[in-house]
Order: structure tokens, then sequence, then C-alpha cells
């Protein structure tokens, strides 16, 4: 299995832990989250079933007690002190069909640890139905007092995960013994895959395919190692019958109850790329400044589409919210907009290119400040991030990447997506210069300022050059 180290680590311990485990495994569609859990345990589960899309609650119930036929279990004849779900076979409502996987359990009649895997569990909980208090009574009445139950919940729906485990109010509030945030793949991971599958990339390709697919396990699939790059993403991202052409759309719809809602936030932060205030949100989408928006940037956060960022030197009502997403931003500047099968081969050395892949790059960098820290030999030392942005009078700077030390030293990061060597001219170095010195007099940072270049080949030796302190180039980013 590639990558996943930790989280096999961590799921592993906690099967081990002779303690009731709540385990939530959550994060953005495609990410791999159900891989992770049946690779770590060789779909070896004491009962397992996977809620279905858009099915009713009496289907949905119905393939819930055929699953547990499955794996065992059979209604007993009626009898006083039976449960109701013993005695029929049918179960009328949810409180039976969690009564039905306790007697699943209890015939077990084993201290051995039972490794219970419910998948898609949002899309169980149909309107007006009785799942969460039915789920509540099951873990809060019964399955949390025996120590040989680890039961692991999954699933994409972020607004559902959100609000009825993590904020939920009643029964199941601060009941999941551990969260699991599945993140798409580092570029390391994406270059352990690669090998895995024998695709040849040079350094530069994996680069940018981490800018287009983002490290997403789901789309790197996709990729066919006879073609290169630039005919793999028009095979999978253009053309009518192209797999990933209406991903986008679908991904929305599926996360998200409403999401035409979310594709307005969104939609909004790409038009202005460096990040938008909360209030500047609200100004700019149909339903307002409330409680809304707050729960749809925070489940954009959670499931990793876009960032909030404090600016350096301010306050923490002048954070910046910012789209961050590699696939969501390639498929607004480009899928969208194109008919053409054979768009990104004739495209790849253009000005619209360039103009994308510098901030596409950035996000790569903002995904990467581990390794950056590490290529820097500072990864020991404690670090808050930031972004910083002067707007208005006469001169305006921007600086993309802020890394402030507990060692008082504060790394400047300018990054820089070229072909070749970067170098720095006249014109470039009065540039930092300047950006430096406005960065100086704005903030007033006590600490010592280095100005560090993140570039793809490096920093080319010149007469300019000196006014670099440190340097990362691809090479580290992806083998520190």
């Amino acid at each position: 299995m590639t990558g996943r180290k930790e989280e096999q680590r961590l799921l592993h311990e906690l099967s081990r832990s002779g303690e009731s485990e709540l385990v939530v495994v959550y994060g953005r569609r495609r990410v791999g989250k159900t891989f992770l859990v049946r690779e770590t345990f060789e779909n070896n589960f004491f009962f397992s079933y996977t809620g279905i899309a858009n099915c009713s609650a009496k289907q949905q119930r119905a393939e819930f007690m055929k699953a547990l036929r499955e794996y065992g279990w059979t209604p007993e004849k009626r009898s006083s002190d039976a449960p109701k779900s013993d005695k029929t076979d049918a179960l009328d409502n949810w409180f039976d069909a969690f009564g039905a996987l306790r007697s699943l359990i209890t015939r077990a009649s084993t201290k051995e640890r039972l490794v219970i895997f419910i998948d898609e569990m949002p899309w169980m909980d149909n309107k007006k139905s009785d799942f969460v208090p039915a789920f509540e009574h099951f873990w809060n009445g019964w399955a949390s007092g025996q120590k040989n139950i680890m039961l692991i919940i999954c699933g994409s729906a972020a607004s559902w995960i959100t609000k009825k485990i993590f904020r939920n109010k009643g029964g199941l509030y601060n009941r999941a013994t551990r969260q699991i945030a599945l993140k798409p793949f580092t570029l390391s991971e994406c270059v352990e895959y690669f090998a895995s599958k024998g695709i040849a990339m040079n350094t530069q390709d994996i680069i940018e395919s981490y800018m287009i697919f983002g490290g997403i396990p789901y789309y790197l699939r996709m990729i066919e190692k006879r073609y290169s790059l630039a005919i793999n993403v028009d095979q999978i991202c253009f053309g009518e019958k192209a797999p990933l052409r209406f991903e986008y759309e679908r991904l929305m719809d599926t996360l998200f109850g409403n999401s035409e809602k979310y594709l307005q936030v969104l939609e909004v932060l790409y038009t202005e790329k460096k990040g938008l205030m909360r209030e500047t949100i609200a100004g700019m989408i149909d339903f307002g400044n409330g409680g809304n928006l707050t729960r749809i940037l925070y489940e954009l956060i959670e499931c990793g589409f876009i960032r909030k960022y404090k600016p350096f030197g301010k306050k923490v009502n002048s954070a910046l919210y910012r789209l961050t997403d590699p696939f969501i931003l390639f498929h607004l500047a480009f899928i969208r907009n194109t008919e053409s099968e054979n768009y990104w081969s004739s495209y790849i050395d253009n000005a619209g290119h360039r103009a994308w892949s510098g901030y596409a790059f950035e996000q790569v960098c903002f995904s990467h400040v581990n390794e950056i820290k590490k290529a820097l030999g500072i990864s020991g030392i404690h670090t808050e991030i930031y972004s910083w942005c002067k707007r208005g009078g006469e001169k305006g700077a921007q600086i993309d990447l802020i890394i402030d030390r507990a060692d008082r030293v504060i790394n400047v990061c300018e990054i820089k997506f070229v072909k070749g060597p970067f170098e720095i001219d006249r014109a470039y170095d009065a540039t930092l210069r300047e950006k430096i010195e406005i960065f100086r007099n704005e903030v007033k940072p006590k600490q010592a300022i280095h100005l560090t270049m993140i570039t793809t080949y490096g920093i080319k030796p010149g007469k300019y050059a000196g006014i670099v302190q440190s340097e990362v180039n691809m090479d580290e980013l992806i083998n520190s």
C-alpha cells in the first residue's frame, strides 16, 4: 500500500487498545478512506456495511439486514425476552437494525477484538430518519461499554460528519475516541505510487501532475504509463468522454446537501486567488453573512478545498480564505471552458499556462511546508505559517509564504515555477529589496529576515544571487 504508514500504524494501535473505540475516518471524496481501512484490516471485519446513495430508509435497512445475514445473523423465534429485531424478518426502524447488530455481536461470545466498519454512514441517514438517535442509543447505551468493540465509521459528506458527529449537541457529543483526517498523497508518496505502477516521470512532470490532480489517489490511478503527462491530462480531463470532465459538479453534489451555496463560495474565492476576508465573501454571494456562511467555510476547510490564513501582523478577524485545492483550481481555470479533446497537449507552452503554473506551484508549496522546513534544516523548530499583503497607497507588496520561527528568524519565501534555474537580474533584485523594505516598515518585526527562494531548478549563480539566504528546489520538495 502506497503511503498512509502513520494512519495504518494508528489504526493497528487502536485495534489493540483494549478499550471500546469509535473511530471516524474522514476527508474529501476520492482521497482513499475506504481503501485505507480495508487494506489495513485486509477486509477482515466482524461486520461491514456500506451506505447506499439516494436510497430510501426502508431500502437502506433492507440492505443492512442482508449484510447482517451474510455475517451470520438470523432472526430468532419469538420469545418474551428477545429484542424486537430478532422476532421478524423486517427491520422496521433503525433501532431494530442496531438491535440486530447488537444481537450479532452478543452471539459471537468472544472477548477477541471485533472490528466493525460502516462506510458512507451519511448516506444511511435519510430525512426524518431515526438513524442518528438509534446509532446514539446503540453506541452510548451498549457498545461503548464493550471493551472488545472497535467501530470505524467513514464518510465523504463533510457537512453530515461535522454536524452529526463532531458538533453533535446530543448523545454523540465528544464520543468519537479518535478522528483520522485523511489527506491527499504528498509529493514523495506520489513518487512512490508512480514507481509501483511503472510510470516514468521526470521531476517537473511529477510536480505538474500534483498541480493538476493534487495527490488524490483516485485521480492518479487514471494515469497510464504508456502516455506522456500531457496526453494523460487530455484523456482524463478534456472532451465529453473524459472521466473527470464533470468531476467538480459530481464532487460537490456528493459532499454537500445544498451544493449551490458551496459552489458560490468557491467561485468567489477563485476570482481573487490571494484570498478574501469573510466580510468580502459575504458581500459577493446571495445568501449573506450569517451562520450558513460560517458553516460552509468550515466544511470547505475540513474537506481541504480552501485554507484560512492569518495575515502576518494582523488580528484574527483579518483572516483570509483562499481556494487551494489543485483540481478545483484546474477545473475552474481550464476544464469547464474547454471542449477540445487535445487541449492540454497544445497549451503547455503559452502565457496562460505559465500564469496558472505560478499560482498552482504556490499551492503545492503550501501543502508541503514540512518538506520545506526539512530542506531548510529547521524541522525541529516551532513555526507559524502566514501570508502577507499590503494593498493600496503608492506601493503595494505581496509575500507568498512567511515562516515565523521560534528562533527569532522569519523566512520570507518567494515562490517561482520556471523551466530552468531562476536568474535574479538587476530589476528583480530591486523588486525583492523593495518588497522586504515595505514589509519591514509595515510590520516592524523584531526577528531577523531571511529571504528564501523556492523554485523548480534552483537559483542561477550570478551578480545578484547573494540577496538569497536560503533556497529550496523541487527535488528537495519531493525527497525531503
